[in-house]
């Protein structure tokens, strides 16, 4: 699951104890080699794609470059790949005698976990993002969704290890290159003088400096002669400042990250809701869990989860710290259901934790523990083993929901009932019940979960709409029953989180179908007993308060994420997932069922992504798992041949 690639990777970027200034200086060179910062003028976003990171030289080199330019873009993408994480003693070694010590610092300060896949980093408050990748570059660099307006490989050893000649790793860098994009190539990397023209790229001119010490670079240009490989269709949010604002239906988890992921990327968003106030339905509800998931196979579910839930966590850690939001982000127990822990050990779960140990999982994801260990962390005795989430934690949804859409280039109209839509050429108009307009918008994002569907039924998503019931405990009714208090949330057979005022919820229900909007008290009942059995609480009484709300959820467990398929004459459901066809400026984000609070950052982030153009956060797999045209392919797989 995160075992660390092999290789010598110590002789460059200041690792081997060097002070790192030759990097720097041959860094500075790269950038200046691709003609910044005259070459980003006048645009919104600009990528950069560095096929090998090191220590972080040539990402610091052009954040500097950027930050020294007063006609900078508003937006700096810098994608960049490393076979292995270098260590905080490494950087901070690397970093000594850097130039710019005050961006090293800053790096240092965000620098994600080792283990392998994709991180992003957000730095001059999320104008510069970062979207690191460790692990094989060749692997890393397939998975990669980016289309950049700069490449900058250097004579790297992990990059010298794709393959030589160098065609093949040119043509896999070329199909993550806009037409015309720049490059500059360190001239020792093997082949690369011979692979150029067959990979689709043009000498500019000669060799560059490189730096005391070193070999100049090669320049290019990507003109390809011939017709590229399609990728997934993507957006663009060009250079108008006009063309970057969306309308998101739903004021929930959903519709708030989706409209602060916009923002974050320098669009304005208007957000419609059918209720007066935002967080009006599931999304209210008093206080909710995030946290990882681990799985034996380390498959997509995992994976998602693993990145959803450290982006949360990236995302409310300072919020709740600053006092804007309730919550914590202290750590989460997952207790191991009774029913498996015990299935081979009657005393106290030590082979589920050594099954568990066995899976090899980082500590800084989450930790297996025993029942003393776990009731520790807890504070309260607990029977059973567990999993620790240390990026786990709770918040209150409601107030989540306000405080994302408090964002200035965000505006709320509370009170729209949209009831329909129609497409006109390539404006989406919104109708009310009447037929009336009650706005045009170029790019529409249906982030108002079940109803999504309905808005568009063509689209045929399998939502299913389940009804939860949760309970609360209050201060007093808590107190005068000897409530158990634990540190943490606790989470397995239900959840409880306990409130600082002394409150405790805990639940929760969950009827598919159900349209009931009434509390009732067998499910009164049933949280009731889920509660005592997770925290012990053998004189747990009902609850004294309790909130219904409906979750969206699919069938595969999974968010619905992107651009809608499109119901038109020509569509093909049999193409691959990535050709399928789209509706132009029509986007969904649901299917979130209990997950919203772990789910929401990095979903809304992929939602951007496709929406602008920018560097997709999560690897092609994963992109493709929420994809909102799943569906259509696999039924289409399915189908008997000759069927139509």
């Amino acid at each position: 699951m995160h075992g660390q690639p092999t290789g010598d990777h110590g002789g460059r970027d200041g690792r081997d104890g060097r002070d790192g200034r030759d990097d720097a200086f041959r860094a500075q060179a790269a950038v200046a080699g691709l003609g910044l910062p005259a070459g980003w003028r006048g645009r919104h976003r600009f990528t950069l794609l560095v096929p090998g990171f090191g220590a972080g030289h040539r990402f610091l080199a052009a954040w500097q470059a950027w930050r020294n330019d007063p006609a900078r873009p508003q937006r700096l993408h810098v994608v960049a790949l490393e076979a292995r994480s270098p260590t905080p003693s490494e950087l901070a070694r690397a970093h000594a005698l850097s130039p710019w010590p005050d961006g090293a610092a800053a790096l240092r300060a965000h620098w994600p976990p080792a283990w392998n896949g994709l991180h992003s980093v957000d730095l001059d408050e999320g104008r510069v993002q970062l979207l690191l990748g460790f692990g094989e570059v060749g692997p890393l660099l397939r998975a990669l969704d980016v289309q950049a307006d700069a490449l900058l490989l250097d004579d790297d050893p992990s990059i010298a290890t794709l393959g030589s000649p160098a065609v093949p790793l040119l043509r896999t860098l070329a199909r993550h290159l806009r037409v015309g994009a720049t490059a500059v190539f360190g001239s020792e990397v093997p082949g690369v003088r011979d692979g150029l023209q067959a990979a689709g790229f043009e000498l500019t001119e000669g060799p560059t400096d490189g730096g005391p010490g070193h070999a100049g670079w090669l320049r290019a240009r990507l003109a390809p002669r011939r017709g590229r490989r399609p990728s997934a269709p993507r957006g663009h949010d060009g250079d108008a400042a006009a063309a970057r604002s969306a309308i998101v239906l739903g004021a929930g988890l959903a519709g708030a990250w989706a409209a602060r992921a916009l923002v974050r990327q320098g669009w304005s968003v208007r957000v419609f809701d059918r209720h007066a106030a935002p967080a009006a339905e599931a999304s209210g509800n008093p206080a909710g869990l995030f946290h990882a998931t681990v799985h034996a196979g380390d498959g997509r579910h995992a994976r998602w989860h693993r990145a959803a839930a450290r982006r949360t966590a990236l995302w409310l850690r300072p919020w709740i710290a600053a006092g804007a939001l309730p919550g914590a982000v202290d750590g989460l127990l997952r207790l191991a259901p009774a029913s498996l822990e015990h299935r081979d050990d009657h005393d106290d779960g030590a082979a589920w934790l050594a099954r568990m140990r066995a899976l090899d999982v980082p500590p800084e994801l989450a930790e297996p523990l025993g029942p003393a260990a776990a009731s520790a962390r807890a504070g309260i005795p607990l029977a059973r083993a567990g999993w620790w989430f240390p990026d786990g934690g709770w918040v209150d949804p409601g107030a989540l929901v306000r405080h994302l859409l408090s964002a200035p280039a965000i505006t709320f109209d509370g009170g729209t009932d949209v009831a329909a839509l129609r497409r006109d050429g390539a404006d989406w108009t919104l109708l009310d019940a009447a037929g009336r307009t009650l706005a045009i918008t170029r790019t529409l994002v249906l982030a108002n979960a079940a109803d999504a569907a309905r808005l568009w039924p063509a689209a045929a998503w399998p939502l299913d709409r389940s009804r939860g019931q949760i309970g609360t405990w209050s201060p007093a009714l808590a107190a005068a029953h000897g409530a158990p208090r634990p540190r943490v949330p606790l989470a397995g057979d239900g959840y409880l989180i306990a409130h600082p005022d002394g409150a405790l919820t805990a639940g929760a229900t969950s009827s598919p179908g159900d349209a009931d909007a009434a509390r009732r008290s067998d499910d009164d009942e049933f949280n009731r007993r889920r509660l005592a059995r997770l925290a012990g609480w053998a004189a747990a009484p009902l609850p004294d308060g309790a909130r219904v709300g409906w979750r969206a959820q699919t069938p595969d467990r999974l968010p619905i994420v992107g651009p809608v398929p499109a119901a038109l004459p020509g569509a093909t459901p049999t193409a691959p997932l990535r050709a399928q066809a789209r509706e132009p400026g029509l986007f969904v984000l649901s299917g979130f069922g209990g997950r919203g609070l772990t789910w929401g950052p990095l979903a809304a982030e992929v939602l951007a992504a496709w929406i602008t153009g920018a560097p997709m956060p999560v690897e092609a797999r994963l992109r493709d798992a929420v994809d909102p045209a799943r569906w259509w392919v696999r039924a289409a797989r399915l189908a008997p041949r000759g069927a139509g």
